[in-house]
């Protein structure tokens, strides 16, 4: 049965027996589920239902119901969470990973998440509150600071013999070696650690400077460099390279996710932590004042219209094919767009190689515009059966195609240098743009050749 089906009929299975009340099959039918299924089906319940089946779950088998919630995302999981005590939290964030734990935590409301802070510090768990010290979105926040390391001066066979006796390692995926002073040296894999003689030393094997992510990186960088070598994991050092974690590629994926649903919601003026099922007025507080800008960027193009009502009161027929400039201008302004956002984002595009990137998107943009104009010419003709119409609003069309591609292009990078997120504030700009120039060209084209309009 596929994966998403299986879990269809579990989630239906769920909200039945929630309805009727049926608490000891629910816990049975719950505890036969992997965490990542849990979150998932956890996610789908509303609001009451999801609080009800977590409290069951976790009341009788909280080390899986703790999975469930890291799974779950930190977000959610601390409106589940943020009904407890502070002394219940603590207890029940040491099932999971420090990392999950951090972010969960500093979700909840801010006087819960001081007083947990405040009982694991006492109970001598600075794992978290370690974690937290780190500014939100770099390698620091995300990583898990439980990592094995092996000394440099050590055998492979004394390095097996400490795999093997580790209690703190949950998964290893590479083997770091530190110096005396925990300074990162070198790393090797457990393959490579089982295929030479116990006397080897653990020098003769390592390979010297290994990538490395600083705890203050970003961690949408630590994500490239992840994908860019193929990596499993990750290890973060400190700013006097001393290894302090390590970030394996469950988290990196999870940043990926997280970015590109912060990016595509911020490219719509959309706040990133928006859900759907998110208290209508909530989301309306969000909205509103981006729509407001929005608003006033309007004005902006309508006063470019005004400019030319007598050009429009002579050709009536220029209101008809305004929107059509206007529109098209916009939606290729949006794919550029989404092209280049993507290009910085993944690293593949900077200031360096931006004249080729502009050239190629311009390219587009004029050809796109002739091809498309072209055809807008015709059926323009055909309605209003002018020519000289036809062809003033495929000038424009190839006028505002080639200004949507190169602001789609500059903007964002510009945006970029200023420090500023271009898929944040991107889309209000380029809008502007090209419904100005859309407007303008067309009906500043109209005005040039007013004589043939009106004989037509």
């Amino acid at each position: 049965m596929p994966p998403q089906r299986r879990i269809d009929l579990v989630l239906d299975s769920a909200k039945r027996l929630l309805r009727v009340g049926a608490t000891a099959n629910l816990l049975n039918l719950l505890q036969k589920q992997h965490p990542a299924d849990l979150a998932q089906l956890l996610s789908e319940l509303q609001d009451r239902n999801r609080l009800a089946a977590f409290t069951i779950l976790l009341d009788r088998n909280p080390r899986l119901a703790m999975e469930a919630l890291s799974e779950l995302g930190p977000e959610v999981g601390a409106t589940l969470l943020a009904g407890r005590s502070a002394e219940e939290i603590a207890k029940l964030v040491q099932e999971i990973p420090s990392d999950d734990a951090a972010g969960l935590i500093d979700n909840l409301p801010e006087e819960l998440s001081a007083a947990v802070l405040e009982l694991m510090r006492r109970k001598e768990s600075g794992a978290v509150e370690e974690l937290l010290d780190y500014a939100e979105q770099t390698a620091g926040r995300i990583m898990n600071p439980n990592v094995f390391a092996l000394s440099e001066d050590m055998t492979v066979g004394e390095s097996i013999t400490a795999l093997q006796t580790s209690r703190d390692v949950e998964m290893v995926f590479y083997l770091y070696v530190v110096d005396s002073r925990r300074h990162l040296v070198g790393v090797t894999s457990l393959r490579r650690l089982l295929l030479v003689s116990p006397e080897t030393p653990l020098k003769r094997i390592m390979t010297g400077d290994p990538i490395g992510a600083r705890v203050d990186m970003d961690q949408e960088e630590v994500a490239r460099l992840v994908a860019s070598y193929n990596l499993l994991a990750i290890p973060v050092v400190d700013e006097s390279n001393k290894l302090v974690g390590v970030i394996t590629v469950d988290d990196v994926i999870d940043v990926i996710k997280d970015e590109a649903t912060e990016d595509l919601y911020r490219m719509a003026g959309v706040s990133s932590d928006e859900r759907v099922f998110t208290p209508p007025a909530e989301s309306i507080r969000k909205r509103l004042p981006w729509l407001g800008v929005n608003l006033a960027t309007a004005f902006l193009a309508a006063s470019v219209v005004a400019l030319f009502q007598g050009t429009i009161s002579q050709v009536v027929e220029l209101a008809v094919f305004m929107p059509i400039v206007a529109g098209m201008g916009g939606n290729a302004a949006t794919q550029t767009l989404t092209v280049i956002v993507r290009g910085i984002a993944l690293g593949e595009l900077n200031w360096g190689n931006s004249r080729k990137a502009l050239l190629k998107e311009g390219s587009v943009g004029v050809a796109n515009g002739l091809a498309l104009g072209a055809v807008a010419a015709a059926a323009a003709w055909i309605m209003k059966g002018n020519p000289i119409l036809g062809l003033i609003l495929a000038g424009a069309m190839v006028i505002n195609m080639f200004v949507a591609a190169v602001a789609g292009t500059l903007i964002p990078l510009g945006l970029r240098a200023l420090k500023v997120d271009p898929a944040l504030a991107s889309s209000v700009f380029i809008t502007t743009l090209t419904d100005v120039f859309g407007f303008a060209s067309f009906l500043g084209l109209a005005t040039l050749f007013i004589r043939y309009l009106s004989a037509g």
